[in-house]
């Protein structure tokens, strides 16, 4: 290509002869050649973001089975397709590689990690509530019939709705528990 030629395809040299900043002016093959982050997404998830108790909507973009983009959802009457540099940031949650995938346990007077595998664990915990349940229920205070534990307790997180503490409350109240509190603020 001539110098005279080159010099022309400049955005200065084209603007200057006419042609806003807006247009081809502004755009090489490269900006051409830009797609969006979701365009590849072969689904779309609704979500809401897990920081904090506003309840941002969330749009969650995978391909393959894999998170691809996750951004605001524009239809969410509370955030309205906007997020916080957190909620931005929630990608991260799932798809950083220091992402822990494995149950860790460290033994009553361990020293060490040792992976689990998720069945053991959750074995280990319903049998830990069992336990604790038997070992400290009430079924009588002072003759009054009370039925109840104080062994154990519920505090649900800002981020968990309504719905979700509900169901919390609902079977912390099965277990006999009375100490049940969430930290819902919407």
């Amino acid at each position: 290509m001539d110098l005279r030629g080159l010099i022309g395809r400049w955005p200065v040299i084209r603007q200057l002869r006419g042609e806003d900043g807006r247009g081809s002016a502004a755009r090489s093959a490269r900006t051409d050649a830009l797609r969006p982050r979701t365009a590849e997404a072969d689904t779309v998830a609704r979500s809401v973001c897990p920081y904090c108790a506003v309840g941002c909507g969330q749009l969650v973009y995978a391909k393959d089975g894999r998170v691809t983009q996750i951004e605001g959802d524009p239809d969410s009457p509370i955030s309205r397709g906007r997020l916080c540099p957190k909620g931005a940031a929630s990608k991260q949650l799932v798809t950083h590689p220091g992402r822990q995938t494995t149950v860790l346990y460290r033994r009553p007077y361990g020293t060490e990690w040792e992976s689990l595998d998720l069945a053991t664990a959750m074995d280990m915990i319903a049998d830990r509530v069992m336990a604790t349940r038997r070992e400290t229920w009430q079924e009588t205070v002072d003759g009054k019939v009370v039925r109840r534990t104080l062994g154990l307790a519920s505090l649900g997180g800002a981020t968990l709705d309504n719905e979700e503490n509900y169901l919390m409350k609902k079977l912390y109240t099965a277990l006999g528990a009375i100490q049940v509190e969430n930290q819902a603020r919407i």
